[in-house]
């Protein structure tokens, strides 16, 4: 039988895929121990384990480096990769918002001389360009995006939010709700096709329980 490879978002992503994959018997117990390893193996399952930053996991899968990735939709979003988004996981949710000084802007964000701060300039163009014909000054950030609306930099930001407590602090409200985010799976093309009942029938086990997950909220 040939490895099953998984390529998993490092944090807490991985950890709660890990926890959700051991539910329906894809464990790993190398990945519990203390290690420098980069990659993990079971053997007995012939599947194998690693982690990756979250913007790689996606090229990870398109190329075939791994047959399955678990990341977050924003990620996926953001990177345009050719693979299969099979199914949403139902954790790690938040979403993608335009947030900004509200008592500054509120009357100016249609405006085409908007500009928005952002680490999500794919994301950011589709929302803006694409979906509301809206042509903004687009300014690429690594770092805290939240600083640049409090500095002058950018009216808005677009950015994942999840809570909304960092905004609050610094004087800042969603003023646009952009998508829902949480995490998914992604597969291979070429896997899908050549190791399909496996993948399968990890993917109906997932819905199983991701379903029961839900009946019992």
């Amino acid at each position: 039988m040939e490895y099953l490879t998984f390529a998993l978002a490092k944090g807490r992503l991985a950890e709660k895929a890990m926890e959700l994959l051991e539910e329906i018997g894809i464990g790993c117990d190398e990945m519990k121990e203390d290690s420098r390893k980069l990659l993990f193996t079971n053997e007995d399952i012939k599947c194998r384990f690693f982690l990756a930053k979250a913007q790689d996991v996606p090229t990870y899968v398109e190329y075939g480096a791994a047959d399955i990735g678990i990341v977050g939709r924003d990620t996926l979003l953001e990177e345009h990769r050719n693979l299969y988004q099979v199914m949403d996981l139902k954790f790690g949710k938040c979403r993608f918002a335009v947030a900004g000084r509200a008592d500054e802007v509120t009357d100016r964000l249609n405006s085409n001389d908007l500009r928005v701060a952002t680490k999500y300039l794919n994301v950011a163009k589709d929302y803006y360009f694409n979906k509301k014909r809206q042509t903004v000054e687009l300014i690429k950030l690594n770092g805290s995006v939240e600083l640049a609306p409090v500095v002058g930099l950018s009216d808005v930001i677009l950015d994942i939010v999840e809570t909304g407590s960092t905004l609050e602090a610094n004087g800042l409200k969603v003023l646009e709700e952009v998508c829902p985010l949480s995490a998914r799976l992604a597969v291979n093309r070429v896997s899908m096709k050549l190791k399909y009942d496996r993948i399968s029938e990890i993917i109906r086990g997932l819905k199983e329980l991701c379903s029961s997950d839900d009946q019992n909220r």
